[in-house]
């Protein structure tokens, strides 16, 4: 296969949206705890060690998920025969020790948080995604760290906005993840999954899911009623929860995984709209 092909297929196995949103996600915390932007050599390492991070869970979900992913997905990089299995293990393993040694730049103590939580992911995906709701905290507590981790980066992790911002990621995940496991049951009944979708069905999954979402635009407006932002806040985030209604809609509405899919990642997209402009008007400010 051609190189360009190759590399084609490795970032299709990142699904780089995820990852690109999980470096925000690690800028966003290191702008929030300092209350500015950082040095520029600082958010590009921040947002490396998230990028990073997210990109090894990303390949290792993929690795373990191959038989499973020739009923769901056969046109993924690895069902598919684009990447071989051991490829994709040793591009997990570069991209973990990539964040890893990122993180030993910062300090020992954000290495070892980035260690446990690479450790909990690979744990994840080797052994508990079928574990229903279980597997689904695990994985939006990795996500909600990631606020986090762009705090601790510059030695602050006690700001309010540090916390809350860490909250409203954990809620966001934890609803895409239970969507996600609604759209994907063929597949998981294949594995025995004990998720919400086939424990009590994909309509209740789904609604369960969409008061997810729901809480995260109710908590959106927290910065605002504790005063701990500038006005300037509402425009990225109004935009965000506009987004997240009307797409949150279409995903309730869906008919296949394909389409459910979609509106997943636009779902993503649109919080990842949303951190970027407030990124944009800090910087502005």
């Amino acid at each position: 296969m051609a190189l360009a092909q190759k590399m084609k297929a490795l970032i299709q196995i990142i699904r780089p949206e995820l990852p690109i949103s999980a470096g925000i996600c690690v800028l966003i915390g290191q702008i929030i705890a300092m209350g500015y932007l950082p040095p520029l050599p600082v958010a590009v390492l921040g947002f490396s060690l998230g990028f990073f991070l997210s990109s090894s869970a990303m390949i290792f979900n993929d690795y373990f998920d191959l038989e499973v992913d020739r009923i769901n997905a056969p046109q993924r990089p690895l069902p598919s025969g684009k990447l071989s299995p051991f490829e994709a293990l040793l591009f997990g393993v570069i991209t973990g020790v990539l964040a890893l040694g990122i993180a030993f730049l910062a300090s020992s103590l954000l290495l070892i948080l980035c260690l446990v939580l690479w450790l909990l992911g690979f744990l994840y995906n080797w052994k508990l995604k079928s574990s229903g709701i279980w597997g689904n905290l695990i994985v939006s507590t990795n996500v909600a760290m990631t606020i986090f981790i762009g705090g601790l980066s510059i030695g602050v992790i006690a700001s309010p906005m540090v916390w809350i911002f860490g909250v409203i990621a954990f809620f966001f995940d934890l609803a895409e993840e239970i969507a996600g496991d609604a759209m994907d049951m063929a597949g998981d009944m294949k594995r025995d999954s004990k998720s919400l979708a086939i424990v009590y069905g994909r309509r209740l999954a789904l609604t369960i899911s969409a008061g997810l979402f729901g809480l995260v635009i109710l908590l959106t407006a927290l910065p605002v009623l504790l005063r701990l932002v500038w006005m300037e806040y509402l425009i990225p985030i109004a935009v965000m929860d506009i987004l997240i209604i009307c797409f949150t809609s279409r995903l309730m509405r869906s008919k296949s995984r394909e389409e459910g899919h979609r509106w997943m990642r636009r779902l993503y997209l649109s919080a990842t709209i949303g951190l970027v402009t407030f990124i944009i008007i800090g910087f502005v400010r």
